[in-house]
């Protein structure tokens, strides 16, 4: 009898454990995605081998202004100095001048996306060298993949006194920081008067090992200056929460999304769809439910990472526009190395 009163007992504290736990942490401590959002069908089954037979076959062939010299980014983005601005160092990876305050995302600046020499690599250079990036005063980052966390730049990462922004679990990766802050969905922390960051929900996974998926957090991050709201999303996925977000948090002046690495067929069952990064057209889509007013495309144009022609997201970022409720002048295609002033993409 007390056998069986202390294992009442211990699922009722199990329970009432659990219950306080967000929805997104599993009992192992794993995290998950939002409720409502879309689960990867598990009999699907990846082969590197289809993979590299089909990338081998993608023209890699762009624009040749598709990338601004080095030294003209420079020289442009000091002519900005005093002003907010964007800058588009390639993939994930910008430069968000907000006042006094330069803000860099996700920053990968090696060759590959992946251990050591291994993974694609990518086939233009960053805008700027890490050695030559201007003084960063916030970092941050969304998730463990190796094309978004770069271990290379990150012990190479010239300001080592930036505060640093990540989701949970991930802090461990930032020896020699001095000021790194983990956060849950939904936590927000203030910058200064002007600026604030809240890390919200993503659609995607974790992953960097055969050992540890999920074992760290995912997000996306809103970061609020004076009047106004920037969405810097993390690869994502659709899914219920953006009407959600968008109901709490918008309108959003600013939308930053990944409109490439969507297609992955044969190996998928249906082409140009993916469950973690949404095509151009499912960007806008969430663009529109985050009751955005304007859009950057991003995580395009730098390596490659899946099955589609390298030119066609941003074209059909543009060219879809309407259907979903913008503009085309509402949604921006930047150069890597373009620098541009907030208030322009905002007028």
């Amino acid at each position: 009898m007390v056998k069986i009163l202390l294992i009442v007992l211990l699922i009722s504290l199990t329970n009432n454990l659990m219950a306080d736990k967000p929805y997104h942490i599993l009992p192992d401590g794993t995290f998950r995605n939002p409720e409502g959002s879309p689960k990867r069908d598990p009999n699907v089954k990846w082969s590197y081998k289809i993979f590299n037979e089909e990338r081998k076959k993608i023209q890699i062939d762009f624009p040749s202004n598709h990338v601004i010299p080095e030294n003209k980014v420079l020289e442009n983005f000091d002519k900005y100095k005093n002003t907010d601005s964007i800058t588009w160092l390639g993939h994930a990876t910008f430069l968000i001048r907000l006042g006094n305050t330069t803000i860099i995302t996700d920053p990968f600046f090696s060759k590959n996306a992946g251990p050591l020499i291994f993974g694609p690599k990518r086939y233009v250079d960053p805008a700027i060298s890490l050695k030559n990036l201007p003084k960063i005063d916030l970092f941050l980052q969304t998730h463990n993949h190796y094309d978004h966390l770069d271990l290379s730049s990150i012990r190479n990462f010239p300001y080592k006194k930036s505060k640093v922004i990540t989701p949970l679990k991930l802090s461990k990766y930032f020896s020699g920081f001095k000021d790194v802050n983990e956060l849950d969905w939904y936590q927000k922390i203030k910058i200064n008067e002007e600026l604030s960051v809240t890390l919200l929900p993503a659609v995607h996974w974790s992953k960097r090992t055969l050992f540890d998926t999920n074992k760290t957090l995912w997000g996306s991050f809103l970061i609020q200056f004076k009047d106004k709201k920037i969405f810097f999303a993390c690869d994502t996925g659709v899914g219920d929460i953006y009407k959600k977000l968008g109901k709490d948090y918008g309108p959003i002046d600013l939308t930053f999304i990944n409109i490439g690495a969507y297609n992955f067929f044969p190996i998928m069952p249906v082409k140009d769809k993916s469950i973690y990064h949404t095509n151009p057209e499912e960007a806008l889509s969430i663009g529109r439910d985050l009751k955005s007013k304007k859009m950057i495309g991003m995580h395009w144009g730098t390596v490659i990472l899946s099955l589609e022609p390298i030119m066609d997201p941003p074209k059909r970022f543009k060219k879809n526009a309407t259907k979903f409720g913008f503009t085309e002048n509402d949604i921006y295609n930047f150069k890597i190395g373009q620098v541009s002033k907030l208030s322009d993409i905002l007028n």
